[in-house]
């Protein structure tokens, strides 16, 4: 299997595929379009559409396929139609968020992913808050969180930039680039080595096409040119995963106007560890970090260590997440009593006939 290998199959999948589903086929999902999968397999691209069972018996959007997954499908072509996505193998990693709007739905973004490159412009798009926030959902994913800045043409203060985001970004490793002068963009690849898969996340038009284009030497993504504001035009619509010439691979998403976060609490405390170390040090052990004597948070604003933004940011996407996650259990709990009620309206159904079958 040479070429699902180049595509990052790994010794768990290939082994639950021998075990389980030898008589299907074996496939990665590389690209999305309502609700149509292109599926790469050894030998072809299949498009293909989830099962009816798969898509009835799913209780939230986790248990569908997305971008990236391994999946079970029935044929290696579409001479006799759409493919049929039977089952999606186990996940080693996964991004998603929470649909716009009040519901408390998932969305998925992609799985399978070893690296999540935060891409963030250097110019108007530039966002602290708004990088935190994305660090929290890489860092809930599972996969390695890596930091894009796009557009360094245009920045004239990137060491300004730059030391404050190490001031959020402990541990993350952080990339400057340019895609019109191809300025640092070599350095991407140091981290998608064969069998390894990246996928670039962001604002609309920060330059996650552009950065594309420059991986593959060839343009395959359509790009627009700056609006007066300096933000690139949006023009990617579907997420799509692209072999790299030296191998690995390459996920390019739309942009994301508003990113909602779920059931994330352990992932905040990872991305603001900083700050929960210092509450650790209070004299206090159920202080508020409000007028408690001995507050180190409080000692760390006073003193310039800790900003005083990046506390309530800390303190809003905490609750948040906590929010989202009394949500999130509760309507699972709905969908399963829903699902269970159907299976028992079923089961009466099947039983009735043979109950009342010589009956005046």
């Amino acid at each position: 299997m040479e070429k699902l290998n180049n595509l990052g199959l790994n010794k768990d999948v290939l082994e639950q595929y021998e075990s389980e589903f030898k008589e299907y086929v074996l496939g990665r999902i590389a690209d999305q379009n309502k609700g149509l999968y292109h599926v790469w397999t050894e030998n072809n691209a299949v498009l293909s559409e989830p099962k009816g069972s798969l898509t009835y018996h799913a209780t939230s959007g986790v248990d569908l396929p997305t971008i990236g997954d391994w999946v079970i499908i029935d044929r290696d072509s579409n001479e006799t139609g759409n493919a049929i996505i039977h089952s999606v193998l186990p996940r080693h990693s996964l991004i998603k968020r929470k649909v716009a709007g009040f519901e408390s739905n998932e969305q998925l973004i992609a799985s399978n992913v070893d690296v999540v490159f935060i891409c963030m412009a250097l110019n108007n798009d530039f966002n602290l808050r708004r990088l935190e926030r994305y660090i929290v959902v890489a860092y809930d994913s599972g996969a390695r969180p890596v930091i894009l800045l796009t557009k360094n043409d245009l920045c004239d203060d990137l060491d300004a930039k730059l030391a404050d985001i190490e001031t959020i970004a402990y541990g993350i490793d952080i990339l400057v680039t340019s895609g019109l002068e191809n300025a640092g963009v070599d350095e991407i690849t140091n981290y998608l080595k064969p069998n390894k898969t990246g996928v670039f996340i962001g604002s609309s038009g920060v330059g996650k096409s552009t950065l594309i284009n420059r991986l593959l030497g060839e343009t395959v993504q359509v790009t627009k040119v700056l609006r007066n504001d300096d933000k690139g035009k949006h023009t990617t619509t579907n997420k799509t995963l692209f072999e790299l010439p030296d191998g690995g691979l390459i996920m390019d998403t739309p942009g994301m106007r508003e990113l909602g976060l779920l059931d994330v609490s352990e992932s905040v405390s990872q991305s603001f560890s900083d700050i929960e170390a210092l509450a650790l040090r209070c004299k206090f052990s159920d202080c508020n970090h409000n007028t408690e004597p001995g507050c180190m948070i409080k000692k760390a604003i006073e003193d310039g260590d800790l900003s005083e933004e990046r506390y309530n940011n800390y303190l809003k996407l905490q609750k948040e997440a906590e929010y989202m996650e009394s949500k999130v259990n509760k309507r699972i709990e709905i969908e399963r009593n829903k699902k269970n009620k159907r299976i028992a309206q079923f089961t009466k159904q099947n039983d009735n006939p043979k109950k009342t079958k010589g009956r005046r």
